[in-house]
């Protein structure tokens, strides 16, 4: 049976069930509605959040710092400039330090996952390893990838993970030796199976021409995305050191992120790291999460589309009808605008946001950068003007990194593939350190709150 009829199958299962799905739902909902007043009664953060919206505490990690953008003077909070650092080292003296290399993602990645900076002859050496990590088995492509294809990038990037636990000799061996030769074989390999992903995706899907470039070992992770996604194969260096720049920015961010801390709950059971990084996938699927860039250039091309001309009274009024909830999907939120722990500023953003310059001014795109930045800046005013918050809210990288994929005329359905291309980097470095210090599995309690109630047999039972 071909896809589409299977999913037309199913589909026609789903549809001769709908009506009672939709009641047993309803019974659900009942059921499961537990009363806000609850988390105050028994002190439950929620979200793992305080009252003040900063992270509960639950783990200690030597790996990155993410620096609250608030200190305290007198007892009053004041806002301040964000703070990022991997392994101890500020990321804006990171990245200017490495500016002009061309690869820098993988000086990061060496950082994160060994915890200092590597000597020449360590770089050249483990840029060597990845280099040759760099390929899928036999038939991966054909057999995996080619065969029944996602229609989300991040579902096929899941499935090629799991898949690969069956090629590996030793894939549920959780030694540190093994877990580290797991990790930058995935770390090497994601690239490859995000591009390949996508482009069985537009075979199927938009009835363009496949074509499989094979990667080149002399080239950064950066160029060889840009390598084997486009067609002649072309790209220029502000292009490759502004991909590679995204990547460094968004390979780490803390333990407490929803999709690595979803990496330390699911090591510490002892699974294996397909499993494991599978599970983070799926928590960076999540718009929540890992989809918010694609949020932002949606935005964008709803402003672009009622304000073409870029007026600035216009554009500011129609800002001001998305805080409404009058305009865009009515969720009342600017996408890209504010961070749960960033106040004034997101480093990851301002480092960003330069770089997004030069890379408009090579593409002609001078005047929507303008129109950014005063959404920006607009958003910014309007926010805090309607809120009334204590902190301020600032764009973040995701506010950025959306404007820099579309000008380098990537694939959207890639936009969140390509984080996880960067965060594996943060995720593997997170495992390992879970499986060196952890020993219990994370278990938190739920305090439970429905109240005691007999078994009533079935004749003796009233519909709910």
């Amino acid at each position: 049976m071909e896809m589409t009829e299977l999913r037309d199958h199913i589909l026609g299962r789903l549809n001769k069930y709908s009506q009672d799905i939709a009641e047993l739902s309803k019974m659900a909902a009942k059921s499961d509605i537990i009363n806000p007043k609850l988390y105050e009664k028994y002190d439950v953060k929620r979200g793992l959040r305080d009252i003040n919206g900063n992270g509960v505490v639950c783990g200690l990690t030597e790996i990155s710092e993410i620096v609250s953008s608030a200190r305290n003077e007198n007892g009053e909070k004041i806002a301040a400039p964000g703070e990022l650092y991997y392994r101890g080292i500020d990321i804006r003296k990171l990245v200017q330090g490495m500016q002009g290399r061309r690869f820098d993602f993988e000086e990061a990645t060496f950082l994160l996952l060994f915890g200092h900076l590597p000597t020449q002859s360590q770089f050249d050496r483990f840029c060597e390893i990845l280099a040759d990590f760099r390929s899928l088995p036999p038939s991966f492509v054909r057999d995996i990838i080619m065969k029944a294809p996602s229609r989300d990038m991040m579902n096929m990037l899941a499935r090629c993970v799991l898949s690969l636990y069956s090629y590996d000799p030793r894939p549920d061996d959780t030694s540190r030796r093994n877990v580290l030769r797991q990790s930058l074989q995935l770390i090497a390999q994601f690239p490859l199976l995000t591009v390949y992903s996508q482009k069985a995706y537009s075979y199927y899907n938009s009835d363009a021409s496949l074509y499989i470039h094979k990667p080149q070992k002399e080239l950064s992770t950066a160029e060889n995305i840009l390598y084997m996604l486009r067609e002649d194969c072309k790209f220029t260096p502000l292009e490759a050191q502004v991909l590679d720049l995204c990547l460094v920015l968004h390979a780490e961010h803390g333990g407490g992120n929803n999709s690595t801390f979803t990496t330390h709950v699911v090591t510490s059971s002892g699974t294996d790291t397909y499993s494991s990084v599978a599970a983070s996938l799926g928590s960076l699927k999540g718009p929540k999460h890992g989809g918010a860039n694609i949020k932002v250039c949606e935005m964008f091309d709803c402003i672009k589309e009622n304000v073409p001309d870029f007026d600035k009274g216009k554009l500011k009024d129609f800002i001001a009808k998305i805080l409404n909830r009058e305009a865009y999907d009515h969720s009342g939120l600017v996408y890209g605008m504010g961070h749960a722990v960033y106040s004034l500023s997101d480093p990851r953003a301002d480092i960003l946001k330069a770089f997004a310059e030069k890379l408009a001014v090579e593409k002609h795109m001078e005047e929507e950068y303008e129109m950014r930045k005063y959404v920006a800046k607009t958003a910014a005013e309007l926010i805090a003007e309607k809120r009334r918050i204590y902190k301020g809210v600032s764009p973040n990288v995701d506010f950025y990194s959306g404007f820099v994929y579309d000008m380098l005329d990537l694939p959207r359905e890639l936009y969140t593939p390509f984080f996880a291309v960067a965060r594996i980097v943060g995720w593997s470095a997170h495992r390992i350190e879970e499986i060196i210090n952890g020993g219990k599995i994370i278990r938190p309690g739920y305090q439970a709150v429905a109240p005691r109630q007999p078994y009533v047999p079935i004749e003796e039972r009233e519909e709910v």
